[in-house]
């Protein structure tokens, strides 16, 4: 920590861009998979098909690589990118709703190992808001911290405490914000925790061990009846545990084999976590309580949605099953075209699937939802590994050169 902060000054200077002042407004879509980190949104549905200039409000150039995906904080939408030969220099980025136009551009150098798979990046984990300020995690273990403007409040170099923190494969773990802390989850082969860091100064409030075992799975936060009882899930390879955010005491632990790759989905008090399948939890006591676990229900990357009565899931044949949140059980299938990585996102009964390969296609659920069928299409360009963000209307994705708006004139 102590070698973090000294260096702030340091690492400060890289900083290059304007910042242009813009009105700031409630959070849409403020983190991974949205608000409530379960891919859902009660806005307006985005157009069901776009391209050749239709339905594409705009699109802007990005400067490097990221399987990060965009959120969006009122009138802004921001993103993080990783450049260079060794993918050392990152990059938060801020355009406009409205226009696509850039607000401002952060640069920094990353102090941690940027060694990643040649299919990732640096710039892996989603970045997260709690309406005032970004958070911005890299697979180096950088987190950095800035206003709505851009001005830089604080830099964690999580490696200069913990060196022996990473893989060969890089990180993608994204953060999340919980009252007044940052939780960021570093799973790995070596010096392997999950840490809360002090969201206005950027100092530790606990650190706890986590299995020395590689993991790609985000935390997710349980909302509780009021905020204190909001409750972490962290999903390790092998088993689920529950922590107290403000603390890190944990409150209960789920042994089970678990999806190194997606994450858990809690919803109206139940957890679903792709284990042997996909499996139900019950938090209740030391031990949470088995619902139920449906073999047949196997996420890939993508990880689950859930809402009301229905699960959403895509496997690794790129087939998308809608099952019964009660008990498992499939109600329909559609084969979708193409390779996912990232999580769809769910508006009102329509689907937005977008595959690596930039094939967009939009699934509309039946009003008894015994049924999906695609209505609709769209393209973008490059490998997309990210997930799409919806707010006021409009869709969201970024590639590894582009991020685009879809929204109707």
């Amino acid at each position: 920590m102590a070698d973090s902060i000294r260096n702030l000054s340091r690492l400060a200077a890289a900083l290059t861009g304007i910042a242009l002042v813009a009105s700031f407004g409630a959070a849409d879509w403020p983190q991974f998979r949205g608000t409530s980190s379960n891919s859902v949104s009660r806005d307006a549905a985005p157009p069901t098909s776009w391209g050749a200039g239709e339905n594409i409000a705009w699109k802007a150039e990005l400067p490097g690589r990221g399987p990060s995906s965009p959120i969006v904080v009122g009138n802004k939408v921001i993103v993080t990118c990783s450049s260079g030969v060794k993918q050392d220099r990152m990059h938060v980025l801020c355009f406009d709703v409205a226009t696509g136009g850039r607000l401002w551009e952060r640069q920094f150098w990353a102090t941690g190992r940027t060694l990643c798979h040649p299919s990732s990046a640096n710039a892996a984990p989603t970045p997260a808001s709690d309406g005032e300020l970004v958070f911005a995690f890299y697979s180096s273990n950088d987190l950095v911290c800035l206003d709505l403007d851009g001005n830089l409040k604080w830099l964690r170099g999580l490696a200069y405490d913990f060196p022996q923190a990473g893989n060969d494969t890089g990180m993608s773990s994204s953060p999340i914000v919980v009252g007044d802390v940052v939780i960021a989850q570093v799973e790995c082969q070596g010096d392997s925790f999950a840490t809360a860091v002090d969201k206005r100064t950027g100092e530790s409030r606990w650190r706890i061990p986590r299995p020395r075992e590689a993991s790609w799975a985000s935390p997710v936060v349980m909302r509780g009846a009021t905020s204190a009882e909001d409750v972490v899930l962290l999903q390790s390879p092998k088993h689920l545990t529950a922590h107290d955010p403000a603390t890190g005491k944990q409150l209960w632990a789920y042994e089970t084999a678990c999806d190194g790759i997606s994450s858990a989905t809690a919803s109206n008090g139940v957890v679903y976590v792709a284990s042997k399948g996909t499996t139900a939890l019950k938090p209740s006591g030391p031990e949470p309580e088995l619902v139920w676990n449906a073999s047949t229900l196997q996420p890939g990357a993508a990880s689950t949605i859930v809402d009301g009565d229905k699960l959403f899931a895509i496997n690794r044949a790129g087939v998308l099953v809608c099952a019964n949140t009660a008990d498992g059980q499939v109600r329909w299938r559609v084969r979708l075209d193409g390779e996912f990585w990232g999580t769809p996102a769910l508006v009102g009964n329509r689907l937005y699937c977008v595959g690596y390969k930039g094939a967009a296609q939009v699934i509309e659920i039946s009003a008894d939802g015994a049924r999906g069928e695609i209505v609709g299409k769209g393209q973008f360009e490059g490998s997309i590994q990210s997930s799409p963000a919806i707010a006021d209307g409009a869709l969201y994705v970024r590639s590894d050169q582009f991020l685009w708006k879809i929204a109707a004139p």
